[in-house]
């Protein structure tokens, strides 16, 4: 069974794009091939693509001006960190 939809084409930015249905099934995010077969016919294919993965273990020490915030002052509330501080300075 054959089901038919009909769509226009649009701009967005330099490319022309084309709305697919949400009746045809292909979920939000799903990574697509298209395949030009001829003049105005392609063919859609989902990518089986390995879900990718970002190594960070090279971030450490990259920002050296950095310094890090005192564990104890997340919990004191920020006037009661400059009270403190004011009554260091007397």
């Amino acid at each position: 069974m054959s089901e038919e939809y009909q769509g226009k084409t649009f701009k967005s930015g330099n490319s022309v794009a084309l709305r697919l249905p949400k009746g045809m099934g292909i979920p939000e995010g799903t990574e697509v091939r298209m395949v030009k077969e001829a003049p105005m016919s392609f063919r859609v294919e989902p990518v089986d693509a390995p879900r990718k993965k970002i190594d960070i273990s090279g971030f450490a020490g990259k920002a050296p001006g950095a310094k890090l915030i005192p564990h104890g002052d997340f919990d004191e509330r920020p006037s009661t960190i400059a009270r403190r501080l004011a009554e260091a300075d007397k």
